[in-house]
């Protein structure tokens, strides 16, 4: 059994701490056994060690996600990255022919999809493998996890189950799905033996890859990630599980929660202050998380979100605040704050003048035994000041010590590269004419590969 795990999206339904950049699975609002900040991604990705499934596990991501993925979870995990942002179907087939092209996995063999952020207890990912079972008994094409349902909610899918199915094996069959009924149909549906709809499903690898064929579309994932593009913009939900003749559902019985809006995600966090803040007592059920360095006060309020970041700042009833997303749909804010595999970086200031310059300011922070890449810009000069910490740099072929005090000049073109001896911290100051996080060209990832790219330059003039 193969593991697909989805992680997309860069939805603002969790704006200000959501952005284009950092999704609802990375921000570190929840707490791990220890007590300690965890994301949702970090969350499901122990909980899938816990399972003993991480070896067989996979992210599919997009390109944008990558940087972020490798710095909360480690570089081991094993990634498919999309050339560039689709649907569920093109994501889910780009990884089928990476499986199948890549890694020789069988075509017999039992790929499970799933969201990379559902809230479960562990006996959730233990129960995976009942989804293998269940393909091979029913005969389906398709095999489903659906949550018992503890009340008859608005927001979710349902599971339609055929009628008398299931009464004696470990699965129902399904006759439909249903979306977001209101309250007395979802009652009605409840007492008919219907599910939630957890997004979980799994097909033996052969399902999808004869679908490809049949498309004419590549099962070599080389040629796949040429014609990525291409590919229909499509959910696969649409493209595959409504057009599948044979569907089976397996029923899962514990707790299960989609952590997509502040309404749901306040219900897990068990502290009502994250950040500097001060909430009254006289505030009754509200919660502040704040990443800014400025304190936050709330007196008086009941049922309150309020979330500050460098993007900016949300108070919304709790009740209200899915409508952020639409709220916020039309801005075209830079993210002012990314998180990548060598650290992280905010934004501080940014200011663009009448003749076209632009300047942006950064604190950045590089962990320790961490690097940049070897990499130069086109369009932007840079100035460094080293803030705390020692480390490496490299600027065209040249290795130089850094420390706290010393400055230096990078000129746009200059190939350059940091290495942390330990947590450094640098104020970089960009300008030009056209600041983009895209203005990075890569020459090199690693830092014994990226000393010996600067040996062999030099030993070639």
């Amino acid at each position: 059994m193969k593991i697909v795990l989805l992680s997309g999206g860069s939805g603002k339904r969790l704006w200000p701490l959501s952005n284009d950049s950092r999704s609802k699975q990375f921000l570190k609002v929840l707490k791990d056994p220890q007590g300690q900040p965890e994301s949702m991604i970090q969350r499901v990705w122990r909980q899938i060690g816990e399972a003993g499934l991480q070896d067989s596990a996979y992210v599919a991501t997009g390109k944008s996600q990558v940087e972020i993925i490798y710095g909360q979870i480690g570089n081991d995990i094993r990634l498919i990255a999309e050339p560039q942002r689709r649907d569920t179907f093109p994501a889910i087939a780009l990884a089928a022919t990476y499986l199948y092209a890549m890694e020789g996995v069988s075509l017999n063999e039992t790929v499970v999809v799933m969201p990379v952020d559902p809230y479960v207890d562990g006996d959730f990912f233990r129960q995976l493998g009942q989804l293998e079972g269940a393909l091979k008994d029913s005969g389906a094409d398709l095999a489903l996890i659906g949550v018992q349902p503890t009340y008859p909610s608005e927001k979710y899918g349902y599971i339609v189950p055929e009628p008398g199915s299931g009464a004696d094996r470990p699965f129902v069959r399904v006759a439909g799905f249903r979306e977001k009924p209101r309250q007395e149909e979802a009652e009605k549906m409840i007492e008919q033996g219907a599910l939630w709809n957890c997004g979980v499903f799994a097909f033996k690898l052969d399902m999808l890859i004869n679908i490809l064929m049949a498309y004419e579309l590549p099962i070599q994932y080389e040629e796949m990630l040429k014609r990525y593009g291409s590919l229909p913009q499509i959910s696969f939900d649409y493209e595959v599980v409504e057009k599948a003749n044979r569907i089976a559902a397996v029923r899962y019985e514990g707790d299960w929660k989609d952590l997509g809006t502040w309404n749901t995600l306040t219900e897990e966090i068990d502290s009502s202050l994250i950040g500097k803040g001060i909430v009254s007592k006289h505030t009754q059920n509200a919660h502040v998380i704040n990443e800014l360095e400025i304190p936050v006060a709330v007196l008086g309020l009941t049922d309150v979100i309020v979330a500050a970041s460098p993007d900016g700042i949300l108070v919304a009833d709790k009740a209200l605040s899915p409508q952020v997303k639409d709220m916020m749909k039309h801005s075209d804010q830079r993210p002012m704050y990314e998180e990548r595999r060598w650290g992280r970086y905010r934004v501080l200031d940014y200011r663009r003048y009448a003749d076209g310059k632009e300047v942006l300011t950064k604190w950045i922070f590089i962990a320790a035994g961490r690097n940049l890449s070897y990499q130069y810009h086109s369009f932007r000069d840079e100035v460094w000041t080293v803030v705390s910490g020692q480390g490496t740099v490299i600027l065209n072929e040249r290795e130089l010590t850094l420390s706290a005090g010393d400055v230096f000049i990078v000129p746009k073109e200059s190939r350059h590269s940091v290495r942390a001896d330990s947590d450094l911290e640098i104020i970089e100051v960009q300008t030009g004419e056209l600041l983009i996080e895209e203005d990075i060209v890569r020459l090199e990832l690693k830092w014994p590969e990226i000393v010996q790219l600067c040996k062999a330059s030099e030993g070639s003039h």
